[in-house]
């Protein structure tokens, strides 16, 4: 962002939070909003008074976190739902100018954009428009030749048990032919780079012969035999 905004986010969640971190860490004015009061005691140690405890549905709620100057409404919650509900009351009922929400089924896209929000974020939208755009910088590959090739896309999500975790990408050793061609990373795709180090709850995009598919576990997966 190039000024300081208030923004105003819904979720207390890996993706809400790490947000949050790093829009402070920007020198934006933030606000978190957790229902779960577990999760809320977590997160006050670190978030202090940038964190309020509440279910983001409700108005009252949404007042009380300062939304009538809010810059942006993010919804980060994991329900598709909830975050329909707080996009449209953040612009119907309080015009905040942006509204951003995390989608979980790709399906409701089109309801949320009639709807005036003004951005979605959804990890399987990502993935699939990866698989269609440019790989390498002279090669496409339509999802239709993946298909029907000898060439196969996985998904791996990171745990914190995977061997994976905390290493380069350079320093894994993959088999020829295997390419990890994007990181999904708090809803936002990352671009793999050789010394791109893997964290726990990414989740990778790997492009790779279809015969290495068993061959390919032990790198990301705890406890292969």
């Amino acid at each position: 962002m190039n000024s300081s905004k208030f923004v105003l986010i819904v979720g207390g969640g890996k993706i809400g939070f790490y947000l949050a971190r790093e829009l402070l860490s920007q020198g934006n004015e933030v606000v978190l909003i957790e229902r779960d009061k577990e999760l809320f005691r977590q997160l006050f140690k670190s978030m202090e008074n940038n964190i309020i405890l509440g279910d983001g549905c409700e108005i009252n709620v949404l007042i009380e976190a300062g939304i009538e100057r809010a810059d942006v409404v993010v919804a980060t919650t994991g329900y598709d739902e909830d975050n329909y509900v707080i996009c449209q009351i953040a612009k119907k009922k309080f015009g905040v100018s942006r509204t951003v929400s995390r989608l979980r089924d790709p399906k409701n896209e089109e309801l949320f954009k009639r709807a005036g929000i003004d951005q979605t974020v959804s990890s399987t939208r990502i993935i699939f428009n990866i698989l269609e755009q440019q790989i390498e910088s002279s090669h496409v590959i339509p999802i239709a030749a993946l298909q029907n090739g000898n060439i196969a896309v996985i998904q791996i999500d990171l745990t914190e048990t995977s061997p994976a975790c905390g290493k380069k990408i350079i320093d894994l050793g993959l088999p020829k032919g295997v390419l990890i061609i994007s990181i999904i990373r708090n809803e936002m795709s990352v671009i793999p780079q050789a010394n791109t180090i893997l964290n726990e709850d990414d989740t990778l995009i790997i492009l790779m012969p279809q015969e290495k598919d068993k061959e390919i576990n032990q790198f990301f997966i705890s406890n292969v035999i």
